[in-house]
């Protein structure tokens, strides 16, 4: 496994999240974007780190989208007191994985942001819910979707925010792009995970350039063995 986490600024409004819950031989993992960088972006970081590990400690929730379900639930309320006047639409696009290692297969839901699973030299890429966590043109009653993959030895998956792709550089100062993207996670597949965190971290600098980082960046990678 690897985590490339690139902040913008010296606080971060991505962030990642790895729990291991023995009882149940799962360890949940996510990869998530806030609105916001910077300080706004890092409260808001905090708050769903806090709220994630309150929703797995309640033992009736127990699957990804009811744990998503629950933190949209949550998010809101806390940014929306009783008594406020104006809403705040603040919230997070995030890939969250529940994997169970003893029965050899993962279970996720996408907000927003979607999963890749190399496997066999071709890469899958499996869609997110177009909703974030959070206030959204009242989806927010609409549940999030729960996918399952039995694993494979020697499966990749790579779960992310949107900052990679969307940075400006190369020759015209045009944006990476999620193609580019794929192209370039298939091409570093096969190395080992320590060789991958490093490819993106160069690939990250030669696009960028002389151009600014435009927004946090963060890519986890998991290899079944």
């Amino acid at each position: 496994m690897f985590i490339y986490y690139k902040p913008k600024d010296i606080v971060s409004g991505d962030f990642y999240f790895y729990r291991h819950i023995p009882q149940s031989k799962i360890i949940y993992i996510a990869a998530a974007d806030c609105t916001g960088h910077g300080v706004p972006g890092a409260f808001m970081s905090v708050l769903g780190i806090s709220l994630i590990n309150d929703i797995i400690d309640k033992s009736h929730i127990t699957t990804t989208d009811m744990i998503l379900n629950e933190l949209r639930k949550d998010v809101i309320s806390s940014l929306n007191p009783e008594g406020k006047e104006q809403e705040t639409k603040d919230g997070m696009d995030i890939a969250f994985i529940a994997y169970n290692y003893e029965k050899q297969y993962i279970e996720f839901s996408l907000a927003n942001n979607p999963l890749y699973l190399v496997r066999n030299n071709e890469l899958i890429e499996y869609k997110a819910d177009k909703m974030p966590v959070g206030l959204y043109d009242r989806k927010q009653d609409i549940p999030f979707s729960k996918n399952d993959i039995y694993i494979q030895k020697n499966d990749i998956i790579y779960i992310f925010s949107d900052g990679f792709a969307d940075q400006f550089g190369g020759e015209n100062g045009k944006k990476y792009m999620y193609k580019r993207f794929k192209e370039f996670l298939l091409s570093i597949s096969n190395l080992n995970m320590k060789e991958q965190k490093e490819a993106i971290e160069k690939e990250s600098i030669l696009w960028r350039g002389d151009c600014q980082q435009i927004d946090d960046q963060i890519i986890i990678g998991i290899r079944f063995l």
